[in-house]
């Protein structure tokens, strides 16, 4: 494997030749394989109707399965060609995606939610093809906090109580997956995040240096952006959003239900690729090596190998002298368990936003994700990939305050909070 600090020097150079080793590297895994023509569907010929497809980034660890997709080639084998495209933000990757100049994004799964109803910008038909990951992501709180002994929730709501002023916590983007982490874990503790607290929306390359100023207290990012504070100095990891709900789910390959009504077989072809590519990652610490030095590159996330390579193998540490291993860190496939759009994630999304006013009445929540998920595609997506499906639409999760989710009744669940807004 060349040496990343070498592979960097040389820019774009660098990029292709480890793109050109990587290729290598993956080819017993990839192969060359007529697997998704052996997928029999009603509309004749399987065949992608689009070719090339770009597909918006925001610079985190959990983009790998998209970039892994096209650096190693497996988009090939599926007969399609996959353009990472590095964006800003979150509102830059919805407007792009309802506007078309993205095919397809890595993008937060609550905001693909939002924008279908019309509650996280303008409202679009959405759809949501694959999980991207599970956990991963964490809560941090600034070292000045830390210093005065809030290190956890319990313990930041003792000195929220004691010492009296605004505090301020940042998530990503209104109806994303982080705000709805870190207002959990603050419910859990009893903080309203809404009446005990100011929140912010900060791009998630830009939580670092906000917090280095002393803009916010705490907040809740994918990595590396939660170990770089760390690294930094700057701030302690006070819980990881598999603290908060084991196995959650993260970022989906997300896109517009115009594109897959007019693309099925592209929408197929790519969700296929990249189930693949999540199952390399997975498949060895090796390759999860390969990944953090392939993905901490300028063209994506443009960090330290350090600031990935040792949360997406599961080592982590708090900032505070605590180092633990974590089987429950971010996986990409985790044999197939990973990337099933299940109804019940994206109803559960749909809760939160109930619970902090952002609906103000209950959806039908079924209704929305059946027309949101497309499970059937994924289906027929996993079958050309050789990946497992569940039985179920439905799964059953176990949250960080003891309360049971399980898709069942979905509004006395939303009702049921005693912290809402």
């Amino acid at each position: 494997m060349q040496d990343p600090k070498i592979a960097n020097a040389g820019g774009n150079r660098g990029t292709l030749k480890r793109r050109t080793l990587l290729q290598a590297a993956a080819a017993g895994a990839v192969g060359i394989s007529p697997a998704l023509r052996a997928v029999v569907h009603a509309a004749g010929s399987d065949a992608p109707e689009k070719k090339e497809v770009k597909i918006g980034f925001i610079p985190l660890t959990d983009c790998a399965s998209v970039v892994m997709a096209s650096v190693l080639g497996i988009d090939q084998k599926y007969g399609v060609k996959i353009i990472p495209s590095k964006e800003a933000s979150w509102p830059s990757v919805r407007d792009k995606l309802v506007n078309g100049e993205l095919d397809f994004a890595h993008v937060l799964y609550g905001l693909v939610y939002g924008v279908h109803l019309g509650i996280g910008g303008p409202k679009k038909d959405m759809a949501v093809l694959m999980n991207l990951n599970h956990n991963g992501q964490a809560i941090t709180l600034s070292k000045q906090l830390a210093d005065k002994g809030a290190v956890d929730a319990a313990s930041l709501a003792k000195l929220m109580a004691k010492e009296k002023r605004e505090y301020t916590f940042a998530q990503t983007f209104p109806t994303g997956t982080h705000a709805m982490w870190i207002y959990y874990w603050l419910a859990s503790a009893g903080i309203n995040p809404f009446t005990d607290a100011k929140v912010i929306t900060v791009p998630p390359p830009q939580m670092v240096a906000n917090m280095r100023v002393g803009n916010m207290d705490g907040y809740c990012v994918g990595e590396p952006w939660n170990h770089r504070a760390i690294l930094d100095g700057i701030g302690i990891t006070a819980a990881t959003t598999q603290d908060i709900w084991k196995d959650h789910p993260e970022k989906v390959l997300g896109t517009t239900g115009d594109f897959v009504k007019q693309y099925p077989n592209t929408a197929r072809a790519v969700t296929a690729a990249i189930i693949e590519a999540g199952r390399w990652i997975d498949a060895s610490a090796a390759n999860r090596q390969k990944m953090a030095e392939t993905v901490a590159d300028k063209s994506y996330v443009n960090t330290g190998v350090d600031a990935i390579q040792d949360r997406i193998q599961g080592r982590y540490q708090n900032g505070l002298g605590k180092t633990w291993d974590d089987p429950n860190h971010m996986k990409f496939y985790n044999d197939g368990a990973v990337n099933y759009p299940y109804l019940s994630d994206g109803m559960w999304f749909l809760t939160q936003h109930k619970r902090w006013g952002l609906l103000k009445d209950h959806p039908d929540y079924l209704a929305v994700a059946k027309q949101i998920n497309q499970t059937e595609l994924y289906k027929q997506a996993a079958a050309a990939a050789k990946a497992p499906v569940p039985k179920s639409d439905l799964r059953t999760s176990k949250l960080i305050d003891g309360v049971v989710w399980d898709g069942k009744d979905p509004k006395k669940y939303a009702d049921s909070f005693k912290v809402k807004v």
